[in-house]
C-alpha cells in the first residue's frame, strides 16, 4: 500500500509500505477520507516531541473497516467509522472524572500510532478502550465524517466558553477552524457572530461561505475599534481567537464586553509561547479567559451528530481534495492559507 510518511522536518516521502495487520484488540480500516490542518503543516516544518519517525501523518480520519481483531466486539467488515484523533487513557484522575481533553496520558493518531495519510491503518485498541470509533451516521459522506475532529475541537471549546443564546460573538481567525466556529456558535443561538482576519483574499473566501453577520479584516480596519462600533461601545460576550496569534489574544482582551469570555483555542508558536496582558483590564471588568486544548470521544459523537442534522454543514468548507500521492501539494496548500479545508482520498 501507499503511506506519506514523516521521516524528519521537511522530510515527508510517499512511499510503499506492507498493509498492517490488527492486533487481537484492534480494528483494520481502508481510509476513505483523511483532512489536513495546521498541525500537519507544522510537523512537516518542524516535527513533534511525541512522533519518533518513520511515522505515518494523518490525524482527521474516516474510513471503512476491512477486518476486525479476535477479541473485537460489535464492529465488522463493511461497517463506515470516524477514528478520535487525540486517544485519553481512560483510567487516570482526569478522565474518570470526565477530564478526557486534558489526559495526561493522551496519546495520538500520526503521533504515537500510523495515522490516516494511508490506503489502510490499524485503529488501536487504546481507541476502543474509550469509545472512539464511532460510526459515520447515514448521508454523512467520509470527507464529512473526517472533518468531525476539527468540529469536536470546537464544541469542546464552545461548551468551555460557554456561548449562550443571545450572545455576540467574535472568532478571530478565518481558516477551517474559524469557519466551525462561526457556525458552532449560530447553532447555539448567538444573536450576532463577526469574523476577523488579516488576510482580506481568506476572509472573503470564508465569509462567502458562513456568512457571519460582519467580517473585519484587520490589515483594513482596527478590529478592536470596529467590534465596539458594531455593539455600541460595549464589546463582544464572547472572543475566540482561532488563529495561532498573539495579537488576537490581546486584541481580544480588548474587545470583549464586562464580564466576557475569552477563548485562547490557538496555540502560540513554542518560540514565542507569551503575550502582554492588562490585568487590570481583567480585574476590574471581571474578563475570564478560557484555554481549549482538543476534544474527547464524546464531543467526536457530538460532531457527528451534528452533521447528520445539518445543524454545522461541512461539505462546502472542503474547497480541495486530493489523492495520497498528492499529500505534499495539499499540505504546502493549507500552509499557504489557499483552501478552507483540504481532504485527502486515498
Amino acid at each position: 500500500m501507499r503511506v506519506a510518511r514523516f521521516h524528519a522536518p521537511e522530510d515527508i516521502r510517499i512511499e510503499d509500505a506492507p498493509e498492517p495487520t490488527p492486533g487481537a484488540g484492534d480494528v483494520k480500516i481502508r481510509v476513505r477520507a483523511c483532512s489536513a490542518c495546521g498541525t500537519d503543516v507544522k510537523i512537516s516544518r518542524f516535527g513533534h516531541q511525541n512522533i519518533t519517525p518513520p511515522r505515518v501523518m494523518g490525524h482527521e480520519i474516516a474510513g471503512e473497516v476491512v477486518e476486525v481483531g479476535a477479541d473485537v466486539k460489535g464492529w465488522a467488515a463493511g461497517d463506515r467509522v470516524q477514528v478520535i484523533a487525540a486517544i485519553p487513557c481512560g483510567k487516570c484522575r482526569e478522565c474518570l472524572a470526565g477530564r478526557m481533553t486534558i489526559c495526561p496520558n493522551q496519546t495520538s493518531m500520526g503521533y504515537q500510532f500510523d495515522g490516516g495519510f494511508a490506503e489502510f491503518m490499524v485503529v488501536p485498541s487504546t481507541v476502543l478502550a474509550v469509545d472512539g470509533l464511532n460510526r459515520i451516521p447515514e448521508g454523512v459522506s467520509y470527507a464529512e465524517a473526517s472533518v468531525a475532529e476539527p468540529l469536536a475541537c470546537a464544541i469542546n471549546a464552545q461548551e468551555l466558553v460557554r456561548i449562550e443564546p443571545g450572545n455576540v460573538v467574535v472568532v478571530i481567525g478565518s481558516g477551517p477552524i474559524g469557519c466551525l466556529h462561526v457556525r458552532v456558535a449560530k447553532s447555539k443561538g448567538a444573536g450576532r457572530v463577526f469574523l476577523v482576519e488579516l488576510s482580506r483574499e481568506r476572509l472573503d473566501m470564508a465569509a462567502n461561505l458562513v456568512n457571519p453577520d460582519a467580517a473585519i479584516c484587520a490589515a483594513e480596519e482596527d478590529p478592536i475599534e470596529a467590534v465596539r462600533k458594531l455593539t455600541d461601545g460595549r464589546g463582544a460576550d464572547v472572543v475566540i481567537t482561532a488563529a495561532a496569534s498573539g495579537v488576537a489574544q490581546e486584541q481580544a482582551l480588548q474587545m470583549v464586553a464586562r464580564q466576557g469570555r475569552i477563548s485562547f483555542f490557538g496555540g502560540l508558536p513554542k518560540d514565542k509561547p507569551t503575550i502582554t496582558l492588562d490585568s487590570n483590564l481583567v480585574h476590574y471588568r471581571e474578563l475570564m479567559i478560557i484555554g481549549a486544548n482538543g476534544s474527547s470521544p464524546t464531543h467526536n459523537k457530538r460532531a457527528l451528530a451534528m452533521i447528520a442534522d445539518g445543524s454545522v454543514p461541512v461539505l462546502d468548507l472542503i474547497t480541495h481534495r486530493l489523492p495520497l500521492e498528492q499529500v505534499l501539494e495539499g499540505i504546502g496548500i493549507v500552509s499557504r492559507g489557499e483552501a478552507i479545508k483540504v481532504t485527502i482520498e486515498p
